[in-house]
């Protein structure tokens, strides 16, 4: 049974503001967080994924706010993760108005926040969100990709497929696979890296880095991605989710 691709637009927060730049670094302002959603909900995005890169203790309560006031702007399921770290960050971010809650850092430290996760609220609720590089200097796995941590600057020695198949036998509902070498950079989805992770999991996938032209998207679903995420291309006016959907749907993939 084949299940209809999705588009994600991300929107990259810090301080109150979407910020984006290439693999992390050189991050320009992008925009208000609330007024891009409503546009690309307007533009016919399946879902949104609002990401606070500074997750600071001192942010919490503005971007709190700022997801409260996203979510009663967007009749689309809104995606939240950054500096989530317990079962109670979780609590209040869906209070707040998020629909489900990505993961990261948190449970690389400690696996079991994600049954934990899971367990309380349901799978469907959470995403892990998976840093991954291509290994560098003397770091080999058995994939040749690390998970990596701190916006793909700090590696783990962590095989990325590896990790990403246990997050799905621990209760992760979906995996954002994003490739940290790839981020920014509008060259395309690392379509290897999506192979090999497929090949592992069962959960939908949700490609992300890379990509610069309509048929990437197309590439990345092709390569198994059940939904497909995008920052700078629509941020900055390439490409409006309308003609990444047409793109897919002319190259006979299901859309939403």
């Amino acid at each position: 049974m084949s299940v209809a691709v999705r588009v994600i637009p991300c929107l990259d927060v810090a301080d109150g503001r979407v910020v984006k730049g290439v693999n992390f670094r050189g991050l320009r302002d992008a925009g208000d967080p609330v007024e891009l959603a409503r546009r690309y909900d307007a533009e016919g995005a399946d879902e949104i994924t609002f990401l606070d890169v500074s997750a600071s203790a001192e942010a919490r309560a503005t971007t709190m706010e700022v997801v409260s006031r996203t979510a009663e702007q967007v009749f689309v399921p809104l995606t939240v993760g950054g500096g989530v770290r317990s079962v109670e960050d979780v609590s209040r971010l869906l209070k707040a108005g998020a629909d489900k809650v990505g993961v990261n850092t948190a449970a690389i430290a400690r696996p079991e926040l994600i049954s934990e996760i899971a367990e309380r609220f349901g799978r469907q609720v959470l995403v892990l969100s998976v840093d991954a590089r291509r290994c560098q200097g003397e770091t080999v796995t058995p994939s040749g990709y690390e998970v990596t941590t701190h916006g793909g600057r700090t590696g783990t020695g962590i095989d990325a497929v590896e990790w990403a198949a246990r997050g799905a036998e621990l209760g992760a509902g979906e995996i954002l696979l994003n490739s940290m070498d790839a981020d920014g950079t509008t060259g395309g989805f690392d379509l290897q890296m999506l192979d090999d992770v497929r090949s592992r999991v069962n959960v939908p996938l949700i490609a992300s880095g890379g990509a610069g032209t309509a048929a990437h998207f197309t590439q990345a679903a092709q390569h198994g991605a059940d939904a497909v995420l995008a920052a700078s291309v629509f941020h900055f006016g390439t490409l409006t989710v309308g003609q990444v959907k047409d793109e897919m749907r002319a190259a006979g993939l299901e859309i939403r």
